[in-house]
């Protein structure tokens, strides 16, 4: 988020810089921006507050997505997230653009032909996260998997979850687009069941208005005492 993005809110670099941080890291503490930032915890809070003010940012008492750690006796943490208003405001421009070639695209030949772009797609990202697939472990897999979407701007996390592991993604590139075309979510969602060699489930997106991207990722069954069979796992691509 640069000065000419930040100008263009009419927020400050500095402000900028915290939003930003929020966008691509998810709900944080004013202590854990000061630290990520190197700003004073004064001055991370002036930046939360002019966030607020405008309605780019919230507080709430507990973390919106994953475990809220527990705290000891004093007044509890708060953790700052950017609210839709916030992310709309540094998504790209070029979505508009995206938008229109897919509608066009599905004018001309129909819905199986933006199914098809979506799931190319996916494809690709399959292949350039082929390192996932590598790796050895359930839990292992989730987490490479998440960092690899951090790194082309997902800000994903993956933490336990009450029915298994919890893939978390608290920004979405192409979240305006979509909107619209859900099939990018549908294709992402098989892409991951590839990577993951398991039956995954979407439990929440960013497209339909939800403040993060929820995937569950199910903890494999343990067979019990006796059972020779192994653990129920879907291998390749979960449709076929």
């Amino acid at each position: 988020m640069g000065p000419a993005v930040a100008g263009r809110h009419g927020l400050s670099d500095a402000t900028a810089r915290v939003a930003r941080a929020l966008l691509v890291e998810g709900a944080l503490t004013a202590g854990e921006l000061a630290s990520r930032l190197l700003l004073t915890g004064t001055a991370v809070r002036r930046h939360l507050d002019t966030l607020i003010e405008d309605g780019y940012a919230e507080a709430n008492e507990e973390r919106p997505f994953g475990p809220t750690p527990r705290r000891g006796r004093g007044r509890p943490a708060r953790y700052y997230s950017l609210t839709a208003e916030g992310r709309d405001a540094f998504e790209s421009s070029y979505d508009d653009v995206a938008v229109a070639a897919l509608r066009f695209l599905s004018e001309r030949f129909g819905d199986e032909a933006v199914t098809e772009f979506a799931r190319q797609r996916a494809a690709e990202l399959v292949r350039r996260y082929s390192d996932v697939r590598a790796t050895v472990g359930d839990a292992e897999r989730v987490e490479v998997l998440a960092r690899r979407l951090s790194e082309d701007g997902f800000a994903a996390s993956a933490t336990p979850g009450p029915r298994g592991l919890q893939l978390c993604q608290h920004h979405c590139p192409v979240a305006h687009v979509a909107e619209e075309f859900p099939q990018l979510c549908e294709a992402e969602r098989e892409a991951f069941a590839q990577l993951l060699g398991l039956h995954v489930t979407r439990l929440a997106t960013i497209a339909a208005g939800d403040g993060v991207c929820t995937t569950i990722v199910p903890t494999p069954t343990v067979p019990s005492a006796g059972d020779s069979r192994p653990p129920t796992r879907l291998r390749g691509n979960p449709h076929d």
